[in-house]
């Protein structure tokens, strides 16, 4: 965790610590029987230790109201005996609470080679906060609650690998019809003969699909599949992410400047409602990042009038719905005492 800058504009950073780590637990001084433990921690875990300490910076982070970046490669958290009695579940939940609270810009991007799995995942995924969060995924990298072999185990069992078997390997195919016709005419011994061969038969096949179920499974982790869910916003290879998020940045910290100030001048407007109205104001395509940009500093006066002219609407807006919370005498009371 940290604090850089990306071409100039100060951001926040969240990387993942992936190599194994050790932690040295001291020996209690007021217990002669006590003793130093190290305990060896695996990395792309999150430990009670290192859960708080996401948590405490993402506050930080938020308190010096700077975007924030998380370089996401975390396989979970980790749920051990141990670790559910430090608290690891309460840690967790502050990440997600300050996240929740975040007031600038937050990318969640998942790096070359990276996953994002579990609970992980659950306490960076971008519906805790909307508004301010949006997930990228690198072109390599993988994303899901379970990893192809889990979800293999839960939807791919061995009864649906033998079915798939039997339903593609033509050896298989000629077998089990040959088994039916012996079994018709109550040919024992051959039948027992071709039970033994499609046993043997779907043993040896067995670990080849077996790898092809995983590869299966992994085809649904991909960042094409994460987009097509709808749960990333795009694609972005790491050699193009500098300049992506670059510009990304900047576009929506001047977004969210134009949207703020007509949240003030209207406090029921939501920052979705906000930013669709901006949105038709402008008349650069809206997914070019470095075209809203140049939109918003070309027409800067434009822009200001139109924020102007909603404030008056606003205003408006306001007079109106407290005159008519009011009685007829003291409306007219206090119209006559306007004039």
């Amino acid at each position: 965790m940290g604090r850089a800058k990306l071409g100039g504009v100060p951001m926040g950073v969240v990387a993942v610590e992936t190599r194994l780590t050790e932690t040295r637990i001291p020996a209690d001084p007021a217990n002669p029987a006590s003793r130093e433990t190290v305990l060896a921690q695996a990395g792309q875990v999150w430990f009670p230790d290192s859960a708080f300490k996401t948590a405490q910076s993402i506050q930080d982070l938020g308190g010096e109201g700077l975007p924030l970046i998380i370089f996401a490669n975390w396989r979970g958290f980790s749920g051990g005996t141990r670790d559910m009695y430090g608290e690891i579940l309460k840690f967790g939940s502050f990440i997600v609470d300050n996240l929740r609270n975040y007031k600038k810009p937050v990318f969640v991007y998942i790096p070359p080679n990276g996953e994002l799995r579990g609970g992980a995942w659950v306490v960076v995924d971008p519906t805790i906060n909307l508004d301010m969060m949006e997930m990228y995924a690198e072109t390599n990298s993988r994303g899901g609650i379970l990893e192809p072999p889990g979800i293999c185990d839960v939807k791919f069992r061995k009864p649906d690998l033998l079915k798939t078997m039997h339903r593609q390997d033509a050896k298989l195919q000629q077998l089990s019809s040959e088994l039916k016709v012996a079994e018709e005419s109550l040919a024992e011994d051959e039948a027992d003969s071709l039970r033994a061969q499609i046993a043997a038969r779907e043993a040896t096949l067995l670990p080849l699909y077996v790898q092809v179920s995983y590869e299966f499974a992994d085809l649904h982790d991909r960042p094409g599949r994460m987009l097509a869910k709808g749960v990333i916003r795009d694609c972005v290879p790491w050699a193009e992410a500098r300049g992506y998020f670059y510009w990304r940045v900047r576009r929506r910290l001047a977004q969210d400047a134009i949207v703020d100030q007509l949240k003030v001048a209207d406090t029921a407007l939501a920052h979705a409602a906000g930013v669709e109205l901006l949105k038709g104001w402008v008349t650069a395509e809206w997914e070019d990042d470095k075209a809203v940009l140049d939109f918003f500093e070309k027409e800067a006066d434009a822009l200001t009038a139109k924020i102007e002219a909603f404030k008056g609407e606003a205003v408006s807006k306001t007079v109106a719905e407290l005159l008519a919370s009011l009685s007829d005498d003291a409306r007219a009371t206090l119209i006559a005492s306007l004039k």
